[in-house]
């Protein structure tokens, strides 16, 4: 049924995503799928922020992440689940939902800390990935 899961996370909160992580891996034995694990960097991209940093920053910057989400990913998926590494830049919801349609996932895994059903609904990240989502999300609270 699922093919390409994506599991996005915070590399400063991967606490937050240790059910996710067991869920992903257990969806993606059932199916055979694939996991594409996401992380996405703020917006530095802008031109008002990217004035104050300077021009290597942002390459630099990739580079670092990209090595910590390998990193994140050697020591908590088995090596018998195909995995994939993703970094991205922006606003974290639209950059998942954009991820989503550019690999044709199946299954968005994502963890949630909302505290109350307010915050879930007033504008955390899984909030608004569930809303514009085109295929099934699943919402693991921490």
């Amino acid at each position: 049924m699922f093919k390409k899961i994506l599991l996005p996370i915070d590399l400063q909160e991967t606490h937050l995503a240790v059910k996710a992580v067991k869920i992903a891996i257990d969806e993606a034995r059932k199916h055979s799928a694939e996991i594409c694990v996401m992380t996405v960097m703020p917006g530095f991209g802008m031109p008002v922020v990217a004035s104050f940093f300077p021009d290597n920053a942002m390459k630099k910057a990739l580079k670092e992440i990209g090595a910590e989400l390998k990193r994140y990913i050697a020591a908590n998926f088995p090596k018998d689940i195909g995995t994939h590494p993703i970094i991205a830049e922006g606003n974290p919801a639209e950059r998942i939902l954009a991820q989503a349609k550019t690999l044709g996932a199946d299954l968005i895994v994502i963890p949630s800390h909302a505290q109350s059903l307010s915050q879930v609904f007033l504008g955390s990240c899984a909030a608004k990935v569930v809303e514009h989502a085109t295929c099934s999300v699943m919402v693991i609270k921490g």
